[in-house]
């Protein structure tokens, strides 16, 4: 009993690895853009979100996917909380599976080729056809691993009476509730434990008001891997955990009062309640559960997400909040979280590299120089060997970027020369050039859009040669006398901070806005 028990599971938790790591893979970035394509309004976001789980048949994995994006600021919480209530929709089609196929067909038969055409797969074949013959593989580890679970739900039928066990009243159906919470943390999988649930009732091994309210503790206790990713995590990751939690309580609370509502109709409807059927009509009420839940919140996402926000505040920095630790396992979300804090730190820049130094100009600059240290640190963290080509180009212009911006932090801090570029009248003409520049740079801070590169490039040129011109200027009014050579001086140190800083936000704008394709040719 104990060996087929455990050892279903077993295999069933490793199927549904198998199969969420290698549709993952095989995906790609398939995943990431269907998320961002189709999360436009609240009712497409939750049609992404139940498309994507049922795809990848874990909620977990679309619910962490999610915190990544909101992080990374690819999605806005609103957003993030209809992803959230369509994946507790698309994480029930488990249960049709397993009630459908699972137990009331023989499927051993054709998931065991299935399982070996899979490893062949993976074996031979590279790249995504690979990791496609993992899911495949998985797909049908998943079904032995119900078969076999199966045979150990019918010993324990045949040892102990589970559905005639005095479960009744209130007390009783918390503990169920407790024991389908703790069912799914110990499993890790909110879909292993419903599918355990479901051969139990298809064995006869608990009745169906039983696995009912264990089924409304699993759909609870699916909310701790979220949790738990969130953990000293970012405003916004801890925020959709704190969403995922909330929902799933409540979906809970809703399916527990139906119970009894539940178990008449279905007396009334099925014939065999405690078996096939009654799996059927459990995968129904686990649906309807959840169903009935986003009905009744989808229309309130506003407020909701309002609700949430009020109750975790953002009150770290602004400038690093998009680089979460979580999402350096996703390196193209990573390497755009990234990105998203160069954008703001290159806007902060911009805006006000041809202003005069202030009293707030240190603290300015030195939260600057922290937010770019914490995106190198964060980019050290990414895994480096799972980018495709694509992807490394762009975590290339990344790093290339930070370099150059840092650059320009640093001219913001050299107060001198800054101040007398800005403030002297002999250089208003350079001042009115690198305004163009530092017009672009806000621009596309602001709303990026198309690739600035070529139009900073060719503006950092015609710069260039104005700074030349002035160069020579301001030699020979030196060299005639009509010049003081300390302002000379000063002078010419201004100049060169004035084509250091065109230089920097041109590099900056063509490695942040620039195309992947021209990125990795170029090393500066």
């Amino acid at each position: 009993m104990l060996t087929y028990t455990l050892g279903g599971i077993g295999l069933f938790l490793i199927g549904m690895v198998l199969m969420t790591d290698g549709l993952k893979i095989a995906a790609g970035d398939a995943l990431k853009r269907t998320l961002e394509r189709f999360t436009g309004g609240p009712l497409s976001a939750v049609a992404a979100g139940a498309g994507v789980t049922a795809l990848v048949q874990s909620s977990s994995a679309t619910t962490l996917m999610t915190i990544g994006f909101v992080s990374a600021g690819l999605l806005a919480f609103p957003q993030a909380l209809g992803v959230i209530l369509g994946a507790n929709i698309g994480t029930t089609s488990t249960g049709w599976l397993v009630s459908l196929f699972g137990l009331k067909m023989s499927v051993l038969p054709a998931a065991l080729p299935l399982v070996g055409i899979g490893a062949l797969l993976r074996i031979l074949t590279r790249g995504k056809l690979s990791a496609f013959g993992l899911a495949i593989a998985g797909f049908g580890l998943i079904f032995v691993g119900i078969s076999t679970l199966q045979m150990g739900m019918s010993e324990l039928a045949g040892r102990f009476a589970l559905a005639n066990l005095p479960m009744g009243g209130l007390g009783g159906r918390i503990l169920l509730l407790l024991a389908g919470l703790v069912m799914t943390v110990v499993m890790q999988s909110s879909s292993a434990a419903v599918a355990t649930t479901l051969a139990a009732l298809g064995t006869g091994t608990i009745n169906l008001a039983q696995a009912a309210t264990l089924v409304v503790g699993q759909n609870i206790g699916t909310t701790v891997t979220a949790g738990l990713a969130a953990v000293g995590a970012a405003a916004p990751a801890r925020r959709t955990a704190l969403a995922h939690v909330l929902f799933n309580v409540f979906a809970g609370a809703i399916g527990f009062a139906l119970i009894p509502l539940f178990i008449v109709a279905m007396q009334h409807l099925v014939d065999d309640p405690a078996g096939a059927d009654g799996a059927v009509s459990l995968a129904a009420f686990h649906t309807t559960m959840n169903v009935l839940a986003v009905a009744l919140v989808l229309p309130h996402v506003r407020r909701f997400s309002r609700l949430v926000e009020r109750l975790l505040p953002d009150t770290g920095p602004q400038l690093t909040r998009h680089l979460d630790e979580s999402v350096t396992r996703l390196a193209p979300v990573a390497i755009e979280a990234a990105h998203r804090t160069l954008r703001e730190v290159l806007g902060g820049v911009a805006g006000v590299v041809l202003t005069p130094p202030s009293a707030t100009s240190g603290a300015d600059g030195q939260a600057k120089r922290e937010a770019l240290a914490a995106v190198r640190r964060f980019l050290a963290r990414v895994r480096a060997e799972a980018e495709s080509d694509e992807t490394h180009a762009r975590h290339v212009s990344v790093l290339h970027s930070v370099d150059h911006l840092e650059q320009l932090v640093a001219a913001d801090s050299a107060f001198d020369a800054r101040r007398t570029a800005t403030t002297d009248p002999a250089l208003e003409g350079l001042r009115t050039d690198l305004q163009r520049i530092v017009s672009l740079a806000l621009a596309w801070a602001d709303e990026p859009a198309g690739i600035p590169g070529e139009e900073s490039r060719l503006l950092a040129t015609e710069l260039t040669r104005a700074v030349a011109v002035n160069r020579e200027r301001i030699l020979l009014a030196a060299a005639s006398g009509k010049l003081d050579p300390d302002m000379a001086l000063g002078q010419l140190d201004a100049l060169r901070w004035i084509e250091s800083v065109a230089h920097h936000l041109h590099r900056a704008l063509h490695h942040l806005g620039g195309s992947n394709a021209a990125l990795v040719e170029t090393n500066y």
